[in-house]
């Protein structure tokens, strides 16, 4: 393709072509048959929109809060690591991005520049990701890093404690570069089971012990809001904020560590029921239209965070590119938004969508 990208999966068509055949499949797979990873496009899909007229949208407002931050649109960059794979300025040029379009980023602990890098470059909040370590002194050291740098919550990621089977990487024999973040320790010995697959070094040492308790345990000692990430049933999102969670993300880590778990827009209504306010409540999974953040936000999602297009634009244009996706989106929401009578964020409600033909009824 040479033609101006239109939509996001044009981006990842032009990303494919400039990526090596290693970091487009790193980025792009999922874990053993990719099945959760189609049945994710599907599941957005199958849910139809109900647009409704004669409401006044002349002006639309995409504006929400997250945490008690305002950003311009309910869209925010997942913490998926190594932009460096995608674009020489990697995070920096990402973190830029998301200022410009006055959004949030959150920053991957396996991102290819420092977070103390990345927070520098940034022109909006950020937030950081990393995970429970078996070392307790370094989970802290890295809120506290985090904190001293001026991130304004810290994003604990809970499903990637076990070894995920990546079929594209073994066969690539891929290996991923270990993160700056961890240059101070000594990872030698720090691997996983399997040879193929990366980042090597750090993945070894996160904790397959952790409970609920050590969650209570995280938010005792530091001072930023915790986030989790990877939450897939209803009890556990509950759970979440009952130990000290203020922000839930429904996720699946894009597919990438178990496959045939249901699509995460699909467990979206469980959880927020079951989190019932308590924390507040957001969605990755499958983006790629405006479309899809309606439908997100329809089912209770306060915002939405997008993983693999970010790379997609980071590969064809750098910070622009990713500054373009995220324009796409959003143009594509307000429209919608128009569309369907809802000028704003918290009037999109479960009213506007179905996921039943009405003529299933008649004709059962």
């Amino acid at each position: 393709m040479t033609a101006e990208p239109v939509n996001i999966f044009e981006y990842e068509e032009i990303a494919k072509e400039r990526l090596s055949q290693g970091n487009y499949d790193f980025i792009a797979g999922a874990a053993t048959d990719e099945i959760t990873l189609r049945r994710t496009r599907a599941a957005f899909d199958s849910i139809m929109i109900r647009p409704r007229m004669m409401v006044d949208v002349s002006n639309r407002d995409l504006s929400t809060t997250v945490l008690g931050q305002k950003i311009a649109l309910p869209i925010m960059l997942d913490p998926a690591g190594n932009h460096g794979a995608a674009h020489l300025e990697g995070e920096l040029a990402s973190a830029r991005a998301a200022g410009a379009m006055d959004t949030i980023m959150v920053l991957s602990s396996h991102a290819s520049r420092t977070l103390e890098e990345v927070a520098q470059a940034a022109t909006g909040p950020i937030w950081f990701q990393q995970y429970f370590f078996k070392d307790r002194g370094l989970t802290l050291e890295m809120a506290s890093r985090a904190e001293e740098a001026g991130y304004s919550a810290l994003c604990l990621t809970l499903d990637a404690k076990i070894k995920p089977k990546r079929e594209r990487n073994i066969r690539n024999n891929y290996v991923g570069s270990v993160s700056p973040n961890y240059a101070h320790l000594d990872l030698a010995t720090h691997t996983w089971k399997f040879a193929a697959d990366a980042p090597a070094g750090p993945s070894d040492i996160r904790d397959q012990a952790t409970t609920w308790p050590d969650l209570d345990w995280l938010a005792a000692n530091t001072r930023l809001p915790l986030v989790v990430k990877g939450i897939m049933v209803g009890e556990d999102g509950k759970r979440s904020a009952e130990h000290g969670a203020k922000g839930i993300i429904v996720s699946n880590h894009g597919a990438r560590y178990l496959d045939t778990t249901l699509a995460t827009i699909e467990v979206l209504p469980e959880v927020v029921a079951e989190v019932g306010g308590q924390a507040e409540v957001y969605m990755d999974g499958g983006i790629r239209r405006g479309t899809d953040v309606f439908k997100a936000l329809a089912l209770g999602a306060r915002a939405v965070l997008i993983g693999r297009p970010l790379f997609w634009g980071l590969a064809v244009d750098g910070e622009n590119g990713v500054r373009s996706v995220l324009e796409m989106l959003r143009d594509e929401l307000e429209g919608t938004m128009g569309m369907c009578g809802r000028p704003t964020i918290d009037s999109i409600d479960a009213e506007v969508i179905s996921g039943v033909s009405p003529l299933q009824a008649m004709f059962s």
